[in-house]
């Protein structure tokens, strides 16, 4: 490759192509900042990579010549070999220059978020909260509740949370069921037991005091991990640690131009020792929470907003959507950016695989690159509404709970069992499962309501919808342990799953008095009919018989 090839960042692809690029490219004060921050002379640069490069052959020396004579530790060693690895797998491009840069990039980000933060529950409690062990709870919670939930549904969750159980020692007191039944609606719930379970492990084995480190906090309390823990440890404790989460991923994707898949090793690794630079010892709660504000409302998935970036001039992505926009102005051919391709060790691991090339309609969004995702897997399951219409106190419903693993684990739910589609023995082993809990019911009383499609995170699952009313018969009286009879009242404030309350809608919308289906769940019933066209309303027309205009409106029952 020639001079131009060797070039680096902005200036090498401006004299690449021969011209510099018109005013709509970009704003000659942003390219002022950005050749501020990296100004080095072209034989400078170069000069700098010959002796890097005989700096580090040096040191492999050094390391070779020392290991002889006092033999190195396994740990060491396989830290050396990961350490070449990654220096092999990817070119200089995908990392920041110098602490110059990595120092803009966190002022800028910085007075951005101090401007444009979101006024958040969790946020305005850990900032007002002096003791130590509080304000990490108050995180901790928020940072379990954020988990695959976007942060609308959270803030009422967490507000009724923090009501109900404000310190630690009140969460370690409570029953599982009570936190099933705050927790239900939010999804995922292994998140809320192991929320609890920390708890009282820190309040029995930890003398009530949060671990203060990411290591310990990592190490000590079940179901934390490194990025729960990173931000524990920084927001409440202040430690310099960094933390990447799906909206850091995206950011830092798009700045230093990572086109690989992300949720690789070698990317992830990348990205996680990316994020331990970037974060402001003086302010690393602030600094790690403001690029995952970034994420969350400037640099999006579909729609990024570039223009209110605060690190714009330092982002690659725009660099690269900067440069196709000219290529194609001035009627260039396109190429890869000149530091895109690692030298001659072959493709870089961090960018973009060749079959994937760059799409000019993406733009920024061309990265991060899209994880391929498996469909979720189909299935189906027979639930019934068993109903005591005249039990004492009033009707009730029969609920049973599920174990206490696997998913829903803990939760109640109508009875159900796993079926195949349009199975011919589905009624049967439903009934046998309701006479389980129940004792002898009459399978002729077993109607099909309908059924209810509720996607959980790998599951497809559809539920056959069928009710059965023990109108006439003994009401059930004994009830075996793991199951329970609630009032419609009950049922609503229980601890049971968005499916099922889809499963009971459709329940309540059979019911005379009540309005049928509703719009908030897929479902479908088989008393469910299309609107009459206009021919078919004058046919029912002509032969309804006439009634006089004061004569009181009667209920059809095709109706």
């Amino acid at each position: 490759m020639g001079a131009a090839r060797r070039a680096r960042g902005p200036i090498g692809w401006r004299r690449a192509v021969g011209a510099t690029p018109p005013e709509h490219v970009g704003s000659r004060a942003r390219e002022t900042e950005r050749e501020a921050i990296m100004k080095k002379p072209q034989t400078a640069v170069r000069s700098h990579h010959r002796k890097q490069g005989s700096h580090q052959e040096g040191k492999k020396k050094c390391v070779l010549s020392s290991s002889r004579v006092k033999p190195s530790t396994p740990n060491a060693d396989l830290a050396r070999q990961q350490k070449d690895v990654v220096l092999q797998a990817f070119s200089p491009y995908h990392l920041f220059r110098d602490t110059a840069e990595v120092t803009v990039f966190r002022e800028k980000l910085l007075s951005w978020y101090d401007r444009e933060k979101r006024d958040l529950p969790w946020r305005r409690r850990a900032e007002g909260e002096v003791d130590l062990d509080r304000r990490a709870y108050a995180v901790w919670v928020s940072e379990v509740m954020l988990q695959q939930t976007q942060v609308a549904t959270v803030i009422d969750y967490y507000t009724r949370w923090m009501q109900k159980w404000p310190t630690l020692q009140d969460l370690a007191r409570a029953s599982l069921e009570e936190v099933n039944q705050l927790w239900a609606g939010l999804g995922y719930y292994s998140r809320a037991r192991r929320l609890q379970g920390g708890a009282r492990k820190v309040v029995e084995e930890l003398g009530g005091h949060v671990p203060r480190t990411a290591e310990t906090l990592q190490q000590l309390l079940p179901g934390v991990g490194r990025y729960t823990a990173g931000a524990i440890a920084s927001i409440a404790f202040g430690q310099a640690a960094g933390v990447v989460d799906g909206n850091v991923v995206r950011v830092l994707c798009r700045v230093r131009a990572i086109g690989a898949d992300p949720s690789s090793t070698l990317v992830s690794q990348h990205l996680w020792s990316l994020a331990q630079q970037l974060v402001d010892p003086a302010r690393p709660g602030d600094s790690n929470q403001a690029a995952m504000e970034l994420g969350a409302t400037v640099c999006t998935p579909q729609h990024p907003r570039c223009s209110q970036c605060p690190v714009q001039s330092l982002c690659r992505a725009h660099w690269r959507v900067e440069r196709e926009q000219h290529l194609a102005l001035q009627n260039l051919p396109g190429s890869p950016d000149v530091e895109e391709c690692a030298p001659s060790t072959g493709q870089c691991q961090l960018c973009a695989p060749p079959m994937e090339p760059w799409d000019q309609t993406l733009g920024v969004t061309n990265f991060p690159r899209k994880a391929s995702r498996r469909p979720p897997r189909e299935e189906c399951s027979a639930v019934c509404v068993l109903e005591q219409p005249r039990a004492r106190g009033g009707p009730r419903i029969l609920l049973v709970q599920r174990p206490s693993s696997g998913l829903l684990a803990g939760l109640w739910e109508f009875p159900c069992v796993t079926a195949e589609p349009s199975g011919p023995c589905e009624r049967q082993a439903l009934l046998g499962e309701l006479q389980r809990w129940a004792g002898p019911l009459p399978a002729t009383h077993l109607q099909h309501l309908g059924q209810v499609v509720h996607t959980f995170s790998h599951i497809k699952l559809t539920y056959q919808v069928y009710s059965l009313a023990l109108d006439g018969h003994t009401p059930v009286t004994a009830t075996p342990p793991g199951a329970r009879w609630l009032t419609r009242e009950e049922f609503h404030t229980a601890a049971v799953s968005t499916a099922m309350k889809k499963v009971f809608r459709v329940y309540e919308g059979q019911q005379p008095g009540t309005r049928k289906g509703s719009k908030r769940s897929p479902v479908s019933t088989p008393s469910s009919r299309k609107r009459p066209g206009p021919g078919q309303q004058v046919l029912d027309n002509f032969f309804r018989p006439h009634l006089p205009t004061d004569a009181p409106h009667l209920n059809s029952t095709a109706q």
